[in-house]
């Protein structure tokens, strides 16, 4: 089993920044692709951004392209999601997620084995 647990959420303003960490504990060596998620109020859970287990390999949805950068340390078993130029469409609940399947990165929820618990974050207009 492993057990994601994410943190760095909270109240920005707009234009503002902020980094997002998921730290990972248990079986992590079982771990491959890592991603973040995203859901607003009323929507369906959105893809925000993956990474390979190397971290040599990324995809960022268009709605964060130039914007946020996915990033892990596998050392410390922590990928990370810095958001820079943050927007109100912006607010949501964050969640961290992880593949265990070998193989090209995914942008499907489904594709996700492990799910944090996700974390708030509000931009403020």
């Amino acid at each position: 089993q492993v057990q994601l647990v994410e943190s760095g959420g909270g109240l920005v303003q707009a234009g503002g920044s902020l980094r997002l960490s998921c730290a990972a504990s248990g079986r992590t060596s079982s771990l491959y692709a890592m991603a973040w998620f995203r859901q607003a109020p009323g929507k369906e859970r959105e893809f925000v951004a993956c990474i390979s287990r190397s971290g040599s390999t990324s995809v960022h949805a268009d709605s964060v392209k130039g914007r946020f950068t996915i990033s892990r340390d596998n050392a410390r078993n922590t990928v990370y999601l810095q958001m820079n130029s943050v927007k109100p469409d912006d607010t949501a609940v964050y969640y961290c997620a992880a593949n265990v399947a070998i193989g090209p990165l995914r942008i499907g929820s489904n594709d996700y084995a492990y799910w944090g618990q996700g974390t708030q974050v509000t931009v403020s207009s």
